[in-house]
């Protein structure tokens, strides 16, 4: 039986919409993280694997609107997937950018259409069976929003970004996009615990988003480096450089993905225990994109 969302949460009660924002690449440079350009692609992972998914998550989710009867949770699912749909928009034209560029993008384009077609597709799946893929796909996405929440928190904590000198409208849209990932953290968990609510599903999906997320930002990262034309150095180093760029706070670790499992795990959990979303709200109130001044500012 499907469990109602957790409602202890109230000082969280945050009207979640899509905010109106555009993005001016020109002259950004396609090394943003100056001198490094293994953090670089680090980040592009956004760019060019998380449209797809966003939006194939958008959709699935989108599907449980009709199951839902609570107003507070159906209001707050449809800010949600709009601002999925406006993540996977705007990381699309930073993708595009990079073609321009250069950068030989449609290679993963097509992994991740792949992936989401013939891994987290329907299959034609009926009746119970059609169902329980509906609350697997559930549980995946709501551990992966947990995980984008606290790299959303990380960019918004990081001061290593101001003092290397990160380009400032490529800053403004991690920090924007990391900020709307914290504004609508409970959403995808409770989203899922009111459909299915099994702690067994959560455990078992919790494995999976995070197992699936770190070897496709691993491969992601690690191809991107190596097809770039400025990188002089042999591009099998990039595991070098993932250990000397994470050392210097350019990037999460490994470790942090694995440390978040735990806490994800805990039977008592909810996303709204995390960090305080004031953070959030803050960043949101002053974002050049999210503001509207971006493009003014070009």
């Amino acid at each position: 039986m499907a469990k109602k969302p957790n409602r202890a949460y109230t000082s969280e009660a945050l009207a979640i919409n899509a905010r109106d924002v555009s993005f001016d690449w020109t002259g950004v440079p396609t090394e943003y993280i100056p001198g490094h350009p293994y953090a670089t692609h680090f980040w592009n992972v956004m760019h060019l694997v998380l449209p797809e998914g966003e939006r194939a998550m958008a959709d699935v989710l989108g599907r449980a609107l009709s199951q839902i009867d609570d107003p507070r949770l159906q209001e707050e699912l449809q800010g949600f997937i709009g601002q999925e749909e406006t993540h996977a928009s705007s990381h699309e034209s930073f993708r595009i950018y990079l073609e321009q560029n250069g950068f030989d993008i449609p290679k993963i384009t097509h992994l991740m259409e792949f992936i989401i077609g013939q891994v987290f597709g329907d299959h034609g799946l009926k009746g119970r069976a059609g169902e329980a893929w509906f609350h697997e796909r559930l549980g995946i996405y709501a551990a992966a929003e947990h995980f984008t929440a606290v790299i959303g928190e990380w960019l918004l904590d990081n001061e290593k970004f101001d003092e290397i000198g990160v380009d400032p409208t490529m800053l403004d849209m991690l920090r924007w996009h990391g900020a709307e990932e914290m504004e609508h953290r409970n959403v995808a968990y409770d989203v899922y615990q009111y459909v299915d609510g099994s702690y067994a599903r959560r455990v078992r999906t919790a494995f999976i988003a995070s197992g699936g997320l770190l070897a496709l930002w691993l491969y992601t990262s690690s191809w991107m480096y190596a097809q770039d034309p400025t990188v002089t150095r042999h591009k099998w180093t990039w595991p070098i450089e993932f250990v000397k760029d994470t050392r210097k706070g350019l990037m999460p670790g490994i470790q942090f993905v694995i440390k978040e499992i735990p806490q994800y795990l805990r039977p008592g959990f909810h996303p709204s225990q995390m960090g305080p979303i004031d953070k959030a709200v803050r960043y949101l109130a002053v974002s050049p994109a999210a503001r509207g001044t971006e493009a003014a500012a070009r």
